[in-house]
């Protein structure tokens, strides 16, 4: 009788284990969910790529509409390249104008819409997985200023 249950701690053990290794993706998950919504609502123009992953610790936005300011970090599954083309492609579909690039190893892409600038820099993300794979993942940061730093603000000296 003890035998049988010696046995069964180390299962209840493993079982448990699994339990909150498989609620923590499910709360990974509700995150990304509830950042994409947040950014949609936010910065409703500004295109983000499906396969992406919101950088919590540094992604941060403040306003709404075309008031909206900050910086957003992503993680993509699509290389610079792709996401090259992405960019280019909803982007001006969404209306905004290509001002200036860059595209090396590193690309750089500034549009403007609205007395905003959007900066989108793409690096590749390389790491063991992806070597392994034979692709290249990408880091996004895209941020996001006013063509003048009052922008946005109302005038309340009457």
């Amino acid at each position: 009788m003890v035998y049988n249950n010696l046995m069964r701690l180390p299962l209840i053990t493993c079982f448990s284990a699994l339990f909150l290794i498989g609620s923590c993706a499910i709360f990974v998950d509700e995150y990304q969910n509830n950042q994409k919504e947040i950014i949609d609502f936010l910065l409703a123009d500004l295109p983000i790529p499906e396969d992406s992953k919101i950088k919590k610790d540094s992604t941060i936005l403040l306003g709404n509409g075309d008031n909206v300011s900050g910086r957003i970090l992503l993680d993509s599954k699509s290389s610079p390249s792709e996401n090259l083309i992405f960019y280019t492609e909803q982007a001006a579909a969404s209306g905004w104008e290509l001002m200036s690039s860059k595209v090396g190893q590193e690309i750089t892409l500034i549009y403007f819409k609205n007395g905003r600038y959007a900066t989108l820099q793409m690096a590749p993300q390389r790491s063991f997985t992806s070597f392994m794979v034979g692709k290249i993942n990408s880091s996004i940061n895209i941020s996001i200023t006013f063509d003048s730093p009052f922008q946005g603000l109302t005038d309340n000296t009457n």
